[in-house]
């Protein structure tokens, strides 16, 4: 494989094309697989090459809004449809447009926080190992792991009987739970599985709110997670969870660290860094539009999202975040809230270059794009 590799890349120098390195491979596997002659392989590279240079963009093309347009008209066509997964109504996700404006408007709190958490090679199999990890993302009340709860009114106290068979179910341990209701309520009496609580002050009010707050407390589960779907997927287990805490899942041992995921970019951006919240924007926006059963070139995606994370953080595209920041006054003024760019432009004396297109279209002059981005003057013979 190594001398066909040195062989493409001997060719494509001769031939004088700009190749990156995954196009030689994919030539490479190409003159391999079909057992190309040189006369064949010289002949398959000039047409690659032919088509590498058109698929190009020209000097001068507006690209930014092409990309706008190319994003922007398939939104029109989004049925409204939201998708749940197949057999589990409880876990849904949104899509479509409010998935697609959610996105671009990078949202700091998005609708349907969502995770997939998928597990490293000798654990995937495991179904005891997962249902175990999952019950301990998962949120668990005290009430879920109950045999027999009462108020007693008589005595003024809350009685509570554990269900040793549900907290075998639910894979937790017996211990924490106790360790929990301890920290949480200072004055419970616990006798085996049998728990007495009592209020602060001796009134059926408090008695209530007890009740209440012991039934609710939190004996297992990850911070901000909340139900947890286990699925068999291909052939192997994977968890979806309803709600996101990235940085506490992927530090779980057996958890796979390079493929769980979450759908919530900002929080991507927090735990992994600025390239992966972009790469995040790209794979978001165009599993969006492929669930939609619409195709839009990665290449305006990309530039959506290289404008988005530019900065080193993410940012919206609107009046907060891309168009609000541009560089030119009558750009900003065009796009919203125009009295109070003007205004302020005015008190600070700033000046606008006209540089863009969005300024020039105002004044009323050529566009510094396609033609109108070369200025050439020719000097007439005499």
């Amino acid at each position: 494989m190594q001398e066909t590799i040195e062989k493409v890349t001997k060719v494509v120098k001769k031939k004088r094309a700009k190749f990156p390195e995954s196009y030689i491979h994919d030539l490479a596997v190409a003159a391999e697989k079909h057992d190309l002659n040189d006369d064949e392989l010289d002949e398959l590279i000039r047409k690659v090459k032919r088509a590498y240079e058109r698929a190009k963009v020209e000097r001068g093309e507006a690209v930014g809004t092409v990309a706008a347009q190319s994003v922007g008209e398939p939104g029109t066509q989004m049925t409204m449809r939201t998708f749940h997964y197949a057999g589990v109504a409880e876990l849904n996700v949104t899509l479509g447009l409010p998935r697609l404006i959610e996105i671009v408007d990078a949202r700091k709190k998005i609708s349907t926080p969502t995770m997939t958490i998928y597990f490293e090679e000798d654990k995937r199999n495991d179904e005891e190992f997962v249902r175990t990890i999952a019950n301990r993302i998962g949120k668990s009340n005290f009430n879920d792991i109950l045999q027999d709860f009462h108020i007693n009114f008589a005595e003024m106290n809350v009685v509570a009987e554990l269900d040793e068979s549900k907290i075998q179910d639910k894979r937790l341990e017996y211990t924490d739970i106790i360790a929990r209701i301890e920290k949480a309520f200072k004055k419970a009496l616990i006798d085996n599985s049998i728990l007495t609580f009592e209020p602060s002050k001796s009134n059926i009010r408090e008695l209530r709110l007890l009740a209440d707050k012991v039934r609710d407390l939190q004996v297992s589960g990850v911070k901000n997670i909340g139900k947890v779907v286990i699925r068999k997927e291909e052939d192997e287990w994977v968890i979806h969870t309803e709600g996101s805490n990235l940085g506490a899942v992927l530090k779980m041992d057996g958890v796979d660290k390079v493929r769980t995921t979450t759908n919530d970019i900002h929080e991507i951006e927090k735990v992994l860094g600025i390239e992966a919240a972009r790469n995040a924007i790209i794979y978001e926006a165009q599993r969006t539009m492929e669930e939609q059963g619409l195709s839009v070139d990665v290449r305006h995606i990309m530039l959506v999202a290289d404008m988005m994370t530019s900065d080193g953080s993410v940012k919206s595209i609107g009046r907060h975040g891309i168009s609000g920041e541009k560089a030119s006054v009558l750009a900003r003024a065009s796009f919203e809230e125009t009295g109070k760019h003007l205004l302020r432009a005015s008190i600070r004396g700033e000046i606008d270059h006209l540089s863009g297109i969005i300024e020039n279209i105002i004044i009323g002059q050529p566009i510094p794009l396609g033609t109108g981005s070369v200025s050439v003057v020719m000097k007439q013979n005499k």
